[in-house]
C-alpha cells in the first residue's frame, strides 16, 4: 500500500450532483470537491443531500487536504456542513473562496487560515500530491481541470468543463496547458460524462447572449428569469438583456445576489447596471420589469415557487407575464419542474423553455470537445465521473473507441487502484448519503424517512386503549384513521375497526395482554385485516396503550362521583 495510487468516489458516480473524489498514495488522501445534491421523492419533506463523510472522519488524520475545482454547488455546496468534522486545508481560486467565505459566515464557521487561494497554472503541494489547476470554461467562473503529479504517475481530473470558443467572462480552456499535461504522459484520466449522449459541442454563451436579447424584448409584459444562481455570466446576460430592452433589472433570491456579491469581490462584473430594489419592483408598468429569480430546478422554497403560488411579498405575476426557464433540468427533477411549468400556465403565464427557444447552452462537453479532450489527454487509464449510469456506460465505450488502454466503470464507494499494475478494483469504502433536514443531518437510510414514505403513500390509524391491570378494556378503544381510505367508507368501517380493535385484545391470554407488545401486534394485525386492503397498501398502526392500577381506578371513580354530585 505504500506505493499505490488509489481513486475512490465518494459520491458523483451513477449521478449528476454530490461530487466528492479521493485520491491517495501511500497513507495519505487528498479530497478534490465535497458537493451537494437534490433529494427525490425516496427522501420527503428534505432538499438537499450530502455524501456521507464517516470514510473521511476516520481517515482524518491522513486527509492531506481538500482542493475545489469550482464554486457550483454540486463540487463545493457540502463543504460548510461537513468540513467542521474535517478541519483539512482546502484549496481553491479566489472566486471559489469568496463564495466559500460567505457559506462560511452564514454557517457561524471560522477557518482561520485554512483557504489557501491559488492561480491557474500555480503549483501547490497538498501532502504527497503535486497539484495544479489548468483553467477550463464552465458555467461559472474560475473553473479548472486538476493536474495531480505523484511519483506513481500523473493524473488528469478534468473537473467541469466545456470548450466555449467565445467565453463572455474569462479566457478561453487553456488548451495550450491540457496538450502538454498529455505530451507529457498520463496515467489515468477521471472525466465529465453529463453530455456524452448528445453529439457536436455544448455551444457559447455569445451565442445565446444574442438569442436572450432579441427574446427579452419581443415580451409584452413583465419578464421573470431564472438560472443557476452560480451562472455569472447567464446572470449579466439576462440583465444585460433587460436594460437592453428599456426594463429594470431586479434579483429576487439569496443565493443570486450572494453570488454577484462575490463575483464583483473578485473584479467581475464591474460593469453592471445598477439593480432595483424589490419594494420597487411593482410600482413600476409590467413592460419595465426584468425580475431574475432563483428556482430554476422548482426548489420548494425558492423564490420562484413562491412567486408561483402567490405567497411572494414583493412579486405577483399577471396573465401575460413571462417566465423564462434558462437551465437544463436536472435528472430527477422533471416532475417538480413540470409541476410548477404548469401551475404558471395555468395562471396565464407565458412559459419558456429550453424546448421552445434557443434559451440555454450546457457548462458541459458534448462528444465533439470530449473527443478532443481524449487527443489532447491521450490517457492510459479512463474512469468516466459526473453521470448517470447511462452516461457512464456510454463514456465507457466512448473512451475505449477513442484509444485509452483500460477504461474502468465504477460506482461510488469502490476503491480502484490506479498503480502499480493494472488498474483494478481492490475493494469498497463505505459511503452513503446525509439528509438536510431542519437544519440536522441525517442518515438517508433512517428510520425517519421510511415512516414519512409509509405515512405519504399509505396512510396512518391511530389507536387508543385504556386497559385495567388485569388487561380488560375499560372502554372501547378509539381509533382515528388518516390517509387511508376514502372519507365515506371510513364512516362505514369505524364501528367495524372499533369492535375489530376490541376482539383482539379480549381474544389475547392472560401472559400476552399485560405485554404491550403483544397487544400492539394484535391491534396492528386487526386494523389491517379490518380495513380489508391490497397487500401492497401497508399502512401505518400506531396503538396507545393506557394501563391504570386499582389507586389510579380509585381516583377516577372519586373524581366522577364528585363531579355528579356538584
Amino acid at each position: 500500500m505504500a506505493e499505490e495510487l488509489r481513486f475512490a468516489a465518494l459520491g458523483g458516480v451513477g449521478e449528476i450532483g454530490m461530487n466528492a473524489y479521493l485520491f491517495g498514495y501511500g497513507e495519505s488522501w487528498m479530497l478534490v470537491d465535497l458537493g451537494l445534491g437534490f433529494a427525490d421523492d425516496r427522501l420527503p419533506g428534505v432538499d438537499i443531500v450530502l455524501p456521507d463523510p464517516r470514510f473521511l472522519e476516520a481517515e482524518k488524520d491522513r486527509l492531506a487536504g481538500l482542493v475545489l475545482t469550482h464554486a457550483h454547488e454540486d463540487h463545493l455546496g457540502a463543504v460548510p456542513y461537513l468540513w467542521p468534522r474535517l478541519g483539512c486545508p482546502i484549496w481553491c481560486t479566489r472566486f471559489a473562496a469568496a463564495v466559500l467565505r460567505r457559506k462560511f459566515a452564514d454557517f457561524g464557521i471560522s477557518a482561520g487560515d485554512a483557504v489557501h487561494e491559488v492561480a491557474p497554472r500555480q503549483n501547490f503541494r497538498v501532502g504527497p500530491f503535486r497539484c495544479r489547476f489548468l483553467h477550463v470554461t464552465h458555467s461559472i467562473p474560475e473553473s479548472n481541470a486538476l493536474v495531480i503529479d505523484t511519483p506513481a504517475g500523473r493524473i488528469l481530473h478534468t473537473g467541469d468543463w466545456k470548450l466555449d470558443p467565445a467565453p463572455l467572462l474569462g479566457p478561453p480552456t487553456d488548451s495550450e496547458g491540457l496538450e502538454e499535461v498529455g505530451n507529457a504522459r498520463v496515467l489515468a484520466m477521471i472525466g465529465d460524462s453529463t453530455n456524452v449522449l448528445s453529439a457536436g459541442s455544448s455551444g457559447s454563451e455569445a451565442e445565446l447572449r444574442d438569442s436572450l436579447m432579441e427574446l427579452v424584448a419581443a415580451q409584452p409584459n413583465r419578464v421573470v428569469f431564472t438560472t443557476f444562481s452560480s451562472n455569472i455570466v447567464r446572470m449579466e446576460t439576462a440583465i444585460l438583456a433587460g436594460v437592453a430592452a428599456g426594463r429594470r433589472p431586479f434579483v429576487i433570491g439569496r443565493s443570486m445576489r450572494r453570488m454577484l456579491e462575490a463575483a464583483r469581490e473578485v473584479g467581475y462584473l464591474a460593469d453592471l447596471p445598477p439593480l432595483g430594489e424589490e419594494r420597487e419592483i411593482m410600482d413600476l408598468p409590467r413592460h419595465r420589469v426584468m425580475a431574475l429569480v432563483t428556482g430554476s430546478q422548482g426548489e420548494a422554497r425558492s423564490a420562484l415557487q413562491r412567486i408561483a403560488q402567490g405567497s411572494h411579498p414583493r412579486l405577483r405575476l399577471e396573465r401575460g407575464d413571462t417566465v423564462i426557464f434558462s437551465a437544463k433540468i436536472i435528472p430527477g427533477n422533471e416532475r417538480v419542474l413540470f409541476d410548477l411549468h404548469n401551475q404558471l400556465v395555468s395562471q396565464g403565464v407565458e412559459v419558456i423553455t429550453e424546448e421552445d427557444h434557443f434559451v440555454h447552452v450546457s457548462g458541459h462537453p458534448c462528444r465533439d470537445e470530449l473527443e478532443q479532450m481524449y487527443r489532447w489527454i491521450r490517457p492510459k487509464i479512463a474512469i468516466p465521473v459526473h453521470g448517470e449510469a447511462r452516461h457512464l456506460q456510454a463514456h465507457v465505450r466512448f473512451a475505449k473507441r477513442l484509444g485509452a488502454e483500460q477504461v474502468l466503470l465504477v460506482s461510488d464507494g469502490d476503491l480502484v487502484r490506479l498503480a502499480p499494475g493494472p488498474a483494478t478494483v481492490i475493494g469498497r469504502i463505505p459511503v452513503g448519503r446525509l439528509a438536510v433536514d431542519g437544519g440536522e443531518l441525517v442518515d438517508a437510510d433512517d428510520e425517519l424517512f421510511r415512516t414519512r414514505r409509509r405515512l405519504a403513500g399509505n396512510g396512518v390509524v391511530s389507536v387508543s386503549v385504556v386497559l385495567d391491570e388485569h388487561g380488560s378494556l375499560l372502554a372501547d378503544p378509539r381509533v382515528s384513521v388518516a390517509g387511508v381510505v376514502p372519507p365515506a367508507r371510513l364512516e362505514r368501517l369505524k364501528g367495524a375497526l372499533v369492535e375489530a380493535v376490541a376482539e383482539a385484545i379480549e381474544a389475547l391470554d392472560d401472559e400476552a395482554v399485560l405485554e404491550d407488545r403483544e397487544v400492539e401486534e394484535a391491534v396492528r394485525v386487526a386494523v389491517r385485516q379490518a380495513l380489508d386492503l391490497p397487500r401492497e397498501r401497508r399502512p401505518l398502526v400506531e396503538t396507545n396503550i393506557t394501563r391504570l392500577g386499582p389507586e389510579a381506578l380509585a381516583r377516577l371513580e372519586d373524581e366522577s362521583e364528585g363531579a355528579l354530585t356538584r
